[in-house]
């Protein structure tokens, strides 16, 4: 079968297509035929996401979408032809292999490219505004980098869940096209410049739940744009600034929450023990309609390169979704 691989160095990154066998399940695993895969920035960051120490080979891609052809001798809720979903190491292959507790099926109203974009950034979501941001009706939701895949599916979320969302992007196109998604309040910013009119479309109220996807550049103006008892999700730091200063002052008065979203260091039944509660919670709203994947561009799998350019130079709204080749 044909895969993706990644060597990360000081000079730069390098994608190579290998030749490998076909893997074989283990006893809680299914071999799933990958139709499609969504692309994440992680994947692509030394140290950050599902490959190893920079300098060294990994097969890379995180999640996808495909048909089961091959069970482990454990699995009796999935068989052979079912389509699914999940979260997968490797994803960007012919073949991969895919844990049974992170399988989710593909409701029929979905394509193989709108599923592939679902697994990674919508329990993320999830994690960042039921599990720990315990987001409820009526409160303010605020997003940096609103476009980017997390940003769009915790728009999305946020706005089934009954929230008032206000998102922040450098594009002023961008904004305007999410605004049919229910964006309420479009900040065109990249600065950290944003809390005085968070503050003002509140009504002085602040956001009860902030996710910040950009990193350390922004985190003290998220601190400034906070409620009373709000809550700060850190999941990104794409400006690559790994240090904020925190005002304690705040931190301790308003009662405020800081925590960070990551699979990086958890087991894979922590990774899996969210999706009974995802597949129940939010599954029947993308299954009807109510959430619908937003997808910036399916590219072929030979033109992956092309397609992590188009995401590191940030010209996307949503995700982008690698198409597989279809076998002979």
């Amino acid at each position: 079968m044909q895969s993706y691989w990644m060597r990360i160095t000081d000079t730069g990154t390098t994608l190579e297509v290998r030749d490998t066998p076909v893997p074989a399940p283990a006893t809680d695993q299914v071999l799933v035929r990958m139709r499609a895969a969504g692309l994440n920035r992680g994947e692509f960051i030394a140290g950050h996401g599902l490959h190893g120490k920079a300098g060294g080979w990994k097969a890379i891609g995180g999640e996808g979408a495909g048909e089961v052809v091959a069970v482990g001798p454990a699995v009796s809720a999935l068989e052979r032809g079912d389509r699914v979903m999940g979260r997968c190491a490797g994803a960007f292959s012919e073949y991969a292999l895919m844990e049974t507790a992170e399988a989710v099926k593909v409701p029929d109203s979905l394509s193989w490219e709108e599923a592939a974009s679902i697994p990674l950034t919508f329990l993320v979501a999830y994690d960042m505004l039921v599990l720990q941001g315990r987001l409820k009706p009526g409160e303010w939701l605020l997003i940096n980098g609103v476009s980017s895949g997390v940003g769009v599916a915790s728009l999305q979320l946020g706005k089934v869940l009954g929230a008032k969302v206000i998102g922040t992007s450098g594009s002023a196109a961008k904004l305007d096209a999410l605004k049919p998604l229910g964006l309420d309040v479009a900040l065109c910013t990249r600065a950290a410049d944003f809390a005085p009119s968070v503050m003002q479309a509140t009504g002085q109220h602040g956001a009860d739940l902030v996710v910040n996807a950009v990193g350390g550049s922004v985190f003290a103006e998220n601190l400034r744009a906070m409620a009373f008892e709000g809550r700060l999700a850190t999941v990104g730091y794409v400006d690559g600034v790994l240090h904020a200063d925190i005002d304690l002052e705040a931190l301790h008065a308003r009662r405020l929450s800081l925590f960070g979203v990551s699979n990086k260091l958890r087991s894979k039944a922590q990774r899996a023990a969210a999706v009974p509660r995802f597949v129940a919670d939010v599954m029947p709203h993308i299954a009807a309609g109510r959430i619908k994947p937003q997808i910036d561009q399916v590219v072929e799998f030979a033109r992956l390169a092309e397609a992590k350019a188009r995401m590191e130079a940030g010209s996307h709204i949503g995700k982008i979704v690698l198409k597989m080749p279809v076998a002979a």
